[in-house]
């Protein structure tokens, strides 16, 4: 997308449905097939994805030429405050005059199993099963025998207490 994110203000119910601040707002928590209702998952779990971030959820929209803007902002729900839980989408679901935007995509629900049905097939979903965790195992494996040999040799009852943190 070449042009400049929309400007925001303060919400106003005065404003047209192309403003920003009433275009909707979804979460990467809505789509996830491992959080529960309660924690926010709003999509029935056999139409949703394991663990889904916004970046993936923007690449999906992008290719669905959708308008939308990426916000650096938390889900209430959400215990963890790293950032890779961190963000959320606002999609422009309507035109100023109160038409829809995109006919495919007449509500937040439509949008939502949209985005859950195509981040699967994303490139980056599908090497990660296969080379990801083929080489976590064999990286599991070489320190468990690593750890084995190290532990058996060694062990010189050196001095307990602060030392040096790796």
């Amino acid at each position: 997308m070449a042009a400049s994110p929309p400007v925001r203000t303060n919400w106003n119910p005065n404003k047209t449905h192309n403003e920003v601040e009433r275009w909707i707002c979804l979460y990467p928590a809505y789509i996830n097939s491992k959080k529960t209702r309660q924690e926010g998952r709003r999509l029935p779990k056999e139409n949703c994805v394991e663990n889904p971030t916004y970046m993936e959820m923007r690449d999906v929209l992008s290719v669905a030429n959708m308008h939308f803007v990426v916000e650096n902002k938390q889900y209430c729900r959400e215990k963890s405050r790293e950032l890779q839980f961190r963000g959320r989408v606002r999609v422009q679901l309507r035109n100023a005059d109160g038409t829809l935007y995109n006919n495919e995509f007449p509500t937040r629900e439509a949008i939502m199993l949209h985005v859950a049905s195509k981040i699967p097939q994303l490139k980056t979903r599908q090497n990660k099963p296969g080379g990801e965790g083929s080489g976590a195992a064999h990286h599991q494996q070489s320190q468990q025998q690593s750890g084995g040999t190290a532990g058996a040799s060694g062990g010189g009852g050196g001095k307990k207490g602060k030392g040096k943190r790796r």
